[in-house]
């Protein structure tokens, strides 16, 4: 396909990204802790304690080290890191990284089924793990490779006193620590005291080394490492730095809310991109406590701050989030899920600045596309493909479509990943023959190189032969003022082969089901309104907050309508 985009891109914003000059993240890291060194890289938004850049350079030698020396792990190991958003992630994530190995992310919600799966998957020889989740741990580790455990505390990254009494306070006081057992563990504190008696040896790292085995969430199947080279990660860092360069005033303070988990590839690739122009993340370990988490936005002038539709709504219902300091604040990035026109508008209406769409998935590192930042109002589209990235639009046969007509999403870049660990033939499934990743997303791209997705092949929902987009129905009931969050789906109807049903969390019992159907009616035709609806006091969630619909299709249904 013709890069017509590049034609709509934002002043300042190149077409081309000099791929060859990306070397590894650690070489990057390095560069960044040179040139911004007592800056503040990384702030825990829940206590305040914050690392500069050399204090980050120190630390995550001294992880380095003690893996290099203490443990003898040779370079390209596998080493999981199971934690939310805490300093100590960022600490282990730069050691390990600039010692070689290769960093697989776990989710610390997971199930023992769901972890000893990713740990014998990906053959990671050791793990840290917070002790809130280490019982889970426990109960798998003796099917899986892991040889070394290292236990970290909430508080760790506390200074002195107040750590001790953190982590007496989680641990006695809250009982958020359940018993475990895992004989040869080490602590956190304890392996930096030993990082630092060792040398950390700096070795050399190719640009095509893996970096991440990052795994899908396995809504297609059992999950999949995505094997994602250094180069994947730094191209889709600065795919992204240069979209936002132009935007960004010289001398302003640069503050990212992180709320997203940095497990999740979202979030990392919004952090690295950070580090690179000496900003400061803030991180927020629990977002879904929405007045503690406005509580520590109001302490700081934010930049930028990258989220899913359903925390953004839930940010807007807020009564004190109208109340913060928006000046600052040149980019919301919507991602995860899609994005939705009433909570858009409503985010623009309060911060006076744009909430943009952007699109990816872990396999592009993650970013394909995102809408530029000076678009005045909401599009519905997810924008342009950014530098360097090609996009092809094909039929069930892999024929490219023309404009205007949709098809499957296909892409090629720089951030495409390597593959799928030690999965050739999935790897071969999604890979065509000329080099482009099938997304499994249904899109169509307009005249000025805009796309749009109309949902994904697998959610489509089939009503007497018509294709219904639940992204279509969802942002018509979103527009009703009561409804908070809505799922759409398809249910099995022996007059029309499928009929859609929706899960609503409302504001309040003022809105009934025959008041959303009338709404719906108005905004939609016929085939695509809504037959069955049920109320729910929340719609289940990933760990970012994407709702799940395939857990809605799989949920029996409360009543017959």
């Amino acid at each position: 396909m013709e890069n017509i985009w590049a034609k709509s891109y934002s002043a300042g914003v190149p077409a081309e990204i000099d791929v060859e000059a990306l070397g590894s993240i650690a070489d990057y890291f390095d560069a960044a802790v040179a040139k911004f060194g007592e800056r503040k890289a990384f702030v825990s938004g829940s206590t305040g304690v914050a690392l500069s850049y050399h204090a980050l350079d120190l630390a995550s030698r001294q992880v380095a080290g003690y893996f290099q020396s203490r443990l003898s792990l040779p370079k390209g190991s596998r080493v999981a890191l199971m934690m939310p958003n805490l300093l100590q992630y960022p600490v282990c994530l730069f050691g390990l990284l600039r010692a070689g190995y290769v960093v697989v992310n776990v989710n610390p919600m997971y199930s023992p089924r769901e972890l000893e799966h990713q740990l014998k998957d990906s053959g990671a020889t050791a793990i840290v793990i917070v002790d809130i989740f280490a019982h889970t741990l426990a109960k798998v580790i003796a099917k899986t490779s892991v040889q070394q455990v290292v236990v970290t505390g909430l508080a760790d990254m506390m200074p002195g006193i107040k750590r001790l009494i953190g982590n007496f306070v989680i641990k006695h006081l809250k009982h958020a620590v359940k018993p475990f057992d895992l004989p040869g563990s080490v602590q956190f504190r304890d392996i930096l005291a030993m990082g630092a008696a060792a040398e950390f040896r700096s070795v050399p790292i190719d640009s095509q080394d893996l970096a991440f085995l990052q795994y899908t969430g396995g809504t297609t199947g059992v999950s999949k490492g995505a094997m994602l080279t250094h180069r994947n990660i730094l191209a889709n860092v600065k795919q992204g730095q240069v979209w936002i360069d132009p935007f960004l005033d010289p001398g302003q303070d640069l503050i990212s809310i992180t709320a997203i988990p940095l497990y999740h590839i979202f979030a990392l690739g919004s952090c690295l991109g950070f580090i690179g122009i000496g900003g400061t993340n803030v991180l927020v370990a629990d977002p879904r406590n929405i007045p503690a988490f406005v509580k520590v936005l109001s302490r700081y002038r934010f930049v930028g701050m990258p989220a899913v539709n359903t925390l953004f709504n839930s940010l807007l219902n807020d009564k004190n989030f109208a109340k913060l300091d928006f000046s600052q604040l040149r980019f919301a990035i919507g991602g995860g899920a899609a994005v939705q026109r009433p909570v858009a508008e409503r985010w623009q209406q309060v911060t006076q600045s744009p909430l943009v769409e952007g699109y990816g998935l872990t396999e592009c590192s993650p970013t394909v596309t995102i809408n530029p930042f000076d678009m005045k109002e909401f599009s519905g589209s997810i924008g342009l493909p950014v530098p360097s990235t090609m996009v092809s639009i094909r039929d069930a046969d892999g024929v490219e479509l023309p404009l205007g007509v949709a098809g499957e999403l296909c892409v090629s870049g720089p951030q495409v990943m390597k593959g799928y660990w030690q999965r050739p033939a999935e790897t071969a499934a999604v890979m065509t023959a000329d080099g482009y990743l099938r997304t499994g997303d249904v899109a169509v791209m307009d005249e000025r190189g805009f796309l749009k997705i109309v949902d994904r092949l697998k959610d489509l929902i089939l009503v007497s032969g018509f294709n219904v987009y639940p992204n279509e129905i969802e942002e018509v009931v979103m527009m009703h003022p009561e409804v908070f969050e809505v799922a759409a789906v398809g249910r099995p109807s022996a007059s029309s082969g499928e009929a859609v049903k929706i899960y609503v969390v409302r504001k309040s019992t003022v809105l009934t089901e025959s008041v959303l159907i009338a709404h719906c009616r108005q905004h939609l035709t016929g085939y695509k309104v809504p037959r069955l609806v049920e109320f729910l006091d929340e719609l289940p969630k990933s760990n970012v907050g994407k709702i799940l619909r395939r857990e809605l299709r799989d949920r029996p249904d409360a009543t017959a309508h």
